[in-house]
């Protein structure tokens, strides 16, 4: 069974437009799943609610299936965020995207969110939902094969390779892991890192006892090779300075993911990654900031996780705005 949602991003003019004239209850900054969700419980709360961002979707728009979202058995990024944003709409939630935001301050019992054409919008809550990229290899074709090989989420995207022989770029625990997780689907999985594992013991040695995992280690990738699709790699052996391709089907780059937190990194704390730190409410460091999705230190890139984290933030807004104004 599968979902065909016809609905055009031309509708986004559409949208409430945002009054800068206005101190909103809160703003949410980020257009992705956990932002959407969090503008939506804010305002079904009877907050006054705007969205700011650079692309309503976010992350989705590079997602083309979306096969584990309860309810929907099948749906592109694409639709998905469509149908988020009809949401929105039909809620009359305040929307400004295309618009890149150049810095948020604290202003008395405030926040302003300065756009980068110097237009000011203020509130009394902030919700950071700026999510993450995957960290790239930045090799050829890379680009030219995401999406027709070329992944970034074992946990996501793993059982469309079933039967299929697969690569694993990566050393860390994620990509430890993400081979054990291939493998229940994949024919022959092989990992790939140029230098030493870094992952756990106890994740190396689960995943050496796999019999379709092979390893190679001081092996460093230079380029996905492929014609419609991607076909292999073509690595290079750092011990005898040899070339030589390694075929597959498909390959996840699990070395780790970018978190967007430019606008908070000197407002807010963050943990090794770069993630905000949040704690169970979803509140930063800096009282009257929540964050929710990627952006911070959850667990599990997932969309469904994101949707909920914003919801959790939207709430715990509503209380600190009773509690506060």
């Amino acid at each position: 069974m599968s979902f065909n949602f016809n609905f055009s991003f031309n509708e986004t003019s559409k949208a409430i437009k945002l009054d800068h004239g206005e101190t909103y209850d809160t703003l949410v900054i980020g257009g992705g799943p956990a932002g959407l969700n969090a503008a939506l419980y804010a305002k079904r709360k009877g907050l006054s609610t705007g969205v700011i961002t650079k692309r309503i979707g976010g992350q989705l728009l590079n997602t083309s299936s979306v096969d584990n979202y309860l309810g929907i058995s099948q749906v592109s990024g694409e639709a998905l965020s469509e149908k988020y944003l009809e949401h929105l709409k039909e809620l009359d939630v305040g929307i400004l995207d295309e618009v890149e935001v150049s810095s948020l301050t604290k202003a008395g019992s405030t926040f302003e969110t300065r756009l980068s054409d110097g237009r000011i919008f203020k509130s009394k809550t902030l919700i950071i939902a700026t999510g993450s990229s995957p960290r790239k290899l930045d090799i050829p074709g890379e680009n030219e094969y995401a999406n027709r090989g070329v992944a970034y989420c074992a946990i996501c995207d793993a059982p469309l390779f079933k039967g299929k022989n697969v690569i694993i770029a990566g050393g860390g625990n994620s990509a430890v892991e993400a081979a054990i997780d291939v493998a229940k689907f994949a024919n022959q999985v092989t990992l790939v890192h140029r230098s030493q594992l870094r992952a756990d013991q106890i994740l190396i040695d689960a995943m050496l006892s796999q019999k379709n995992i092979s390893v190679f280690l001081q092996t460093q990738i230079l380029e996905i090779v492929g014609d419609q699709r991607m076909t292999g790699i073509r690595v290079l052996d750092k011990q005898t300075l040899a070339e030589r391709i390694i075929e597959a089907d498909g390959i996840f780059i699990e070395i780790g993911n970018l978190p967007a937190n430019t606008l908070v990194k000197d407002i807010v704390s963050l943990n090794e990654k770069g993630e905000i730190i949040v704690d169970e409410k979803n509140m930063t460091s800096l009282p009257g900031v929540f964050a929710a999705g990627d952006v911070t230190q959850i667990a599990y890139k997932q969309i469904v996780i994101a949707v909920a984290d914003g919801a959790k933030a939207a709430l715990s807004a509503n209380e600190y705005i009773n509690q506060n104004f």
